[in-house]
């Protein structure tokens, strides 16, 4: 039986994709479908989202870091087993780079590519008719991408849902409900976004309420007629990321998380074997496997945790002077020198680079990069490309002195600064890996 899916996307950020998206997640696999999650874009955190809504593991999707033939892999396996695909956009439906038709980034690249309608969610906090007008200049903006029908969130009374659904249905296009203001539906956010979906108090009791509201408001059986077969072809995973080794001693606890799920399938895929440990429970890498890979994530809101945690920080040492240890972002500021966190101390780090940063100080980072290696690595062999992504708000505030990991250069090939530090066997920079270039 084939899947069938569709987008949920929106004309800017916050305008209620998320909130929607695993509602509809929760409410149709109550109605007894197998529901799969899908996110446009680099994003760590909604996936875990929809893993809890679904009951199955999300993947991401993107149309810049990822060449069509892995976008197909990994659309095909999401798709397997499954009735109804859910693909949560990023941003607005539109929003990418400047880059070749189809490799901008944005999800309207994927509702193309794939052939997947748009179930738009609308806010109209502000405005009532003119609704019409924003739905309307979305569906004719570009012919290969279809809304199927909208959703209008934050809805003030009957009144104000009336006006803007019978401005927008005048459009031709249909509208499957409206969702009211209610902050008990709104989730919480921290600096790089959602809080995780692992760190939210009775998470499942919440997404029972979204599924409840959603399912009270929205017309679901028009919803799931609009769902278009997702039937992509075979694809390949050719410029998937290479597992680094064969046992992968791998950071996974509060502090680091960040590690998309397309990147650790591939790698068990391809007879990888991954052994988790936590640093913030003082524990080391496991002295059997040969990398060690510190993930992203937020450090910086337990840098005293991880300052004391002596036994962590001797077993990396030790790990270090015989085989590769990687840090991205989170992981390569805690394999400097110090951290200063948000209220301006500085604590220890591991030392076995050179930096320090600070999230004191912080400046936003954010946007696509393109790495082309200076050295053999865990990300590959040096003068190989590599995409990915930045985002963080810490910044360095001494570089340290290390020879760099990489030339970066940002979406649209502008060449940046030398990135990241190398030392012995340690590398690490804020650069996220996506696949290869």
């Amino acid at each position: 039986m084939t899947a069938r899916g569709f987008i949920v996307a929106a004309d800017r950020s916050g305008a209620g994709k998320t909130s929607l998206a695993i509602g509809l997640m929760r409410a149709f696999a109550r109605a007894g479908l197998a529901v799969r999650g899908t996110k446009s874009g680099p994003d760590y955190i909604d996936p875990g989202y929809h893993a809890a809504a679904t009951g199955h593991p999300g993947v991401n999707l993107d149309s810049w870091a990822m060449e069509p033939p892995l976008i197909d892999r990994l659309a095909s396996r999401q798709a397997a087993g499954a009735d109804l695909v859910v693909v949560e956009s990023a941003m607005g439906l539109f929003d990418g780079i400047p880059a070749a038709k189809g490799r901008t980034g944005a999800a309207a690249d994927l509702a193309r590519h794939l052939r997947l309608p748009v179930l738009l969610v609308h806010d109209v906090s502000g405005h009532s008719q003119t609704a019409a007008a924003i739905v309307r200049g979305l569906a004719t903006h570009d012919a290969g991408v279809r809304i199927g029908g909208v959703v209008l969130n934050k809805a003030g009374s009957v009144r104000h849902e009336t006006l803007a659904r019978d401005a927008i249905e005048k459009t031709g296009i249909p509208v499957f409900g409206a969702l009211r203001r209610d902050p008990a539906l709104v989730l919480p956010e921290r600096h790089l976004g959602l809080v995780q979906a692992g760190e939210h108090a009775a998470l499942d009791a919440f997404i029972e309420r979204l599924a409840d509201a959603v399912g009270n408001a929205l017309d679901l059986d028009a919803v799931k007629a609009m769902a278009a077969p997702l039937d992509p072809a075979a694809g390949s995973t050719a410029r998937a990321l290479p597992p680094p080794g064969r046992r992968i001693a791998l950071a996974l606890d509060a502090a680091f998380s960040f590690v998309y799920p397309h990147v650790l399938d591939h790698w068990r895929d391809e007879g990888a074997e991954i052994v988790p440990f936590s640093p913030l429970a003082d524990e080391g890498p496991d002295p059997s496997c040969d990398i060690c890979w510190l993930p992203g994530g937020y450090p910086e809101l337990h840098a005293g945790r991880l300052a004391a945690a002596v036994n962590f920080r001797g077993r990396l040492a030790a790990f270090a002077r015989t085989r590769p240890v990687h840090g991205e972002c989170g992981g390569f500021m805690v394999l400097g020198e110090a951290l200063v966190d948000g209220e301006g101390r500085a604590h220890r780090m591991t030392g076995l680079l050179g930096h320090i940063t600070s999230f004191a100080a912080r400046r936003i980072n954010l946007g696509y990069r393109q790495a082309r290696l200076c050295a053999d690595c865990p990300l590959g062999p040096a003068g190989a490309t590599i995409n990915g992504h930045e985002f963080h708000y810490s910044r360095l505030v001494e570089s340290g002195g290390d020879a760099p990991l990489a030339y970066l250069f940002d979406g649209e090939g502008r060449s940046l600064d030398p990135a990241g530090a190398r030392r012995g066997n340690v590398t690490g920079a804020f650069f996220h890996a996506i696949a290869q270039g």
